[in-house]
């Protein structure tokens, strides 16, 4: 889309109607669909801009570069269940001695070694670690908070995620970011200030280990499992998950857990390392296809049928499209704030009073508030990079600097808060499912350990800023 002339308060319209629409509404994909449509309108294109916008943000090979990453990341999760890798390795953790501390240091572990999903982990580990954490009266809550608690903040905080892709994506065109490789390095540089990430992974460990006691409702949900035995409190309902996940293991193979699961995991992670060693890019969409075409080869010579392989490989493609089309009209979104000049027009409204050492605290705080009033960590990303990142490129005059990685990675973090207090989070969900937690009690018990460690970014990201 060509850029327009000054528009200035008009050029805030669509960002708005995002903002807002996800707020009343709490749908992200019409919310950035209206948005797009009313600022094709205001740009004076007419109704048949927006179909136009649509061709011209995402007929490029930046978007189809993403697209194929995120498609290969959903076919290796179908793989992983379809092979019934997951049964294995639940096995192999129950086989080992277990207190009722290695519990939770196994389960906060795992949720950091199943990195690739912040969908796959959360069940993955609650539904692995339930039956220990049952035997050693840990309570739901606990189990819930640990899973919720090391998906989506580790999921941020690795360069080849789909998190990683996705927030990266969205910086492709900002400042000196050409393409895809370029978003990616940016990402890498910026985790260092991701810092709300950092410390809730690593208050898990803490809380784990006995270091950090426990506090706030959570300390009480403790010494009811504790005391009275009552994983639950009486009158609460768990989200029982019938069945791990909705593909079942084939029947009639005998699988590997090393074949199955570790070895593609060692696959993405290798190819990855080894792709920014050598290229200095981390290559992810190539290692999840190495990891998928090496997975669909074990699968055929353990005796899965071609027909099996490939019908799994659909269903992970179908499950991972809610997130391409998010994608797809955030990269719209993005297009229309820069041929609108919105940051232009921010900047000469905030710059007598916004800062490069304001930014990055304010950046948090505003992302964490609509994460946890939509419930969507996607959804405000591609609500807040596109504003956001491009006010810092200001304040460093087009070029990559400090203040450009620390408020990206305040988007990130901020998103990631705001999504921990939500009773409208998928993931927060998926956590309370996985562990057989009544969702309001997981929310209420972890919400507490999140404010701490907001709050201790926010003074973090004020000190860091002024530093600047």
């Amino acid at each position: 889309m060509e850029v327009t002339d000054y528009m200035g308060p008009l050029s805030l319209l669509p960002a708005s109607i995002a903002i807002v629409l996800a707020f009343v509404t709490r749908n992200t994909v019409f919310s950035l669909a209206a948005a797009c449509i009313v600022g094709v309108l205001v740009a004076g294109e007419g109704l048949m801009g927006f179909p136009n916008l649509l061709v011209g943000a995402l007929g490029n090979e930046g978007f189809s570069w993403i697209l194929l990453l995120e498609f290969f990341i959903g076919i290796l999760i179908a793989f992983f269940q379809r092979t019934g890798a997951i049964l294995n390795f639940s096995a192999y953790i129950a086989q080992r001695r277990m207190t009722r501390k290695r519990v939770q240091l196994i389960s906060w572990f795992m949720g950091m070694f199943v990195y690739f999903s912040d969908y796959f982990s959360p069940l993955f580990v609650g539904s692995t670690m339930r039956s220990l954490s049952d035997r050693f009266k840990i309570s739901r809550e606990k189990l819930a908070y640990i899973c919720d608690s090391t998906s989506a903040p580790v999921s941020i905080l690795v360069p080849f995620t789909g998190w990683a892709v996705f927030v990266a994506g969205l910086t492709i065109g900002m400042g000196p970011i050409e393409n895809a490789n370029d978003a990616i390095w940016v990402f890498i540089v910026a985790i260092p200030y991701n810092i709300y990430p950092i410390l809730a992974v690593a208050m898990v460990g803490l809380i784990a280990s006995g270091l950090l006691p426990d506090f706030g409702p959570m300390k009480k949900a403790e010494e009811r499992a504790m005391n009275e035995g009552k994983l639950v409190r009486d009158g609460g309902q768990p989200l029982m998950a019938e069945e791990l996940t909705a593909i079942e293991p084939f029947e009639g193979i005998r699988t590997s857990l090393f074949w199955n699961f570790v070895f593609p995991v060692l696959l993405v992670i290798g190819f990855a390392l080894g792709a920014v060693y050598f290229t200095g890019a981390a290559k992810p969409m190539e290692a999840f296809m190495l990891a998928v075409f090496a997975l669909g080869i074990i699968m055929r010579i353990q005796g899965v049928p071609l027909n099996e392989i490939t019908s799994t490989a659909m269903s992970g493609i179908k499950g991972i499209m809610p997130a391409v089309i998010i994608l797809a009209f955030a990269y719209a979104l993005n297009d229309l704030s820069a041929a609108l000049n919105t940051a232009d027009y921010i900047v000469s409204i905030s710059e007598s009073w916004l800062t490069p050492g304001l930014l990055p605290m304010l950046v948090f705080l505003i992302t964490g508030i609509i994460a946890f009033s939509t419930g969507t960590s996607w959804g405000t990303y591609a609500i807040m990079i596109p504003i956001s990142v491009p006010l810092a490129f200001s304040f460093s005059g087009g070029e990559l600097a400090p203040v450009v990685y620390a408020t990206l990675a305040a988007v990130a973090g901020g998103g990631v808060f705001g999504d921990h207090c939500s009773p409208l989070s998928d993931t927060s969900i998926l956590a309370s499912t996985g562990a057989a937690s009544d969702h309001i009690d997981h929310i209420k018990t972890q919400m507490p350990y999140a404010l701490v460690v907001a709050g201790i970014c926010l003074v973090i990201y004020l000190i860091l800023g002024m530093s600047l």
